[in-house]
């Protein structure tokens, strides 16, 4: 394997970083590096929002409820954003366009250019010898971070990425076997894929029961059922269309 490849087979999410900040120069590089991902129709439907205020910081913390969104090297937020189409725009056009910019089309276009961009920021840091961790967490409240941001219409926070210097290696985690992810021509049916993610539940029970810190028993398919039966978050769903996206 080349290097690239090295970096991307070895990620692993870092939740505890050592206390040095990055450089400005580190941060534009990584942001420039997000930039240089795949885009739709060269729209780049996102803003990156770097946090450097502690205050700000220790706010987003309350939201997630996890330390290292303060306790980190740098930390980004990263928002779909239709808006900058808007500025460009005179209020006759702005009309016109309204139809475009508040459907699901091009809020999914929106979704996918920021987790492009996200991940290529990721591929980044790992690369300069930084841990990332992505930061869902940051939608417990996120009406509290949109205005803690002070975001304008047709712009939603997605997620976080605290990056920074490892302060632990956690070990890799498994991934699903290749061939439940991977399909060829054709969706595989339910008894094929059943088979498959069994296994894959004993491996992963083995890796939870061995491991150096928090063990436990648990599967894959355990954790699911018991993630998706429990609702959260199901205020994102109003607050989208309150802010002018996916409503069409």
């Amino acid at each position: 394997m080349n290097n690239t490849l090295d970096t991307i087979m070895n990620h692993r999410s870092i939740r505890k970083f050592k206390d040095e900040k990055l450089t400005k120069e580190q941060i534009h590089t990584i942001v420039k590096a997000a930039q240089q991902a795949s885009t739709s129709s060269y729209i780049m439907a996102y803003t990156i929002v770097g946090i450097t205020d502690e205050d700000i910081k220790m706010k987003l913390s309350e939201v997630s409820g996890q330390p290292y969104v303060k306790d980190n090297g740098h930390l980004f937020v990263f928002c779909a954003d239709l808006n900058r189409i808007n500025q460009q725009a005179t209020s006759e056009l702005q009309e016109k366009m309204q139809a475009s910019i508040e459907s699901t089309e091009k809020f999914i276009v929106a979704t996918v250019d920021t987790a492009l961009a996200a991940q290529n920021a990721v591929i980044a840091a790992e690369s300069m010898g930084l841990g990332v961790c992505y930061l869902g967490s940051l939608r417990n409240n996120i009406s509290r971070v949109n205005d803690i941001l002070e975001l304008p219409e047709h712009v939603i926070p997605l997620f976080g990425l605290a990056l920074g210097y490892p302060d632990e290696q956690p070990e890799k985690k498994p991934r699903l076997p290749l061939d439940v992810v991977y399909h060829e021509n054709t969706y595989a049916n339910d008894e094929q894929q059943r088979s498959k993610i069994n296994d894959f539940d004993q491996q992963l029970k083995e890796y939870y029961k061995n491991r150096k810190t928090n063990t436990r028993i648990d599967t894959w398919s355990e954790q699911m059922i018991r993630k998706y039966s429990k609702t959260i978050r199901m205020d994102v769903t109003q607050f989208v269309k309150d802010k002018k996206l996916n409503k069409r």
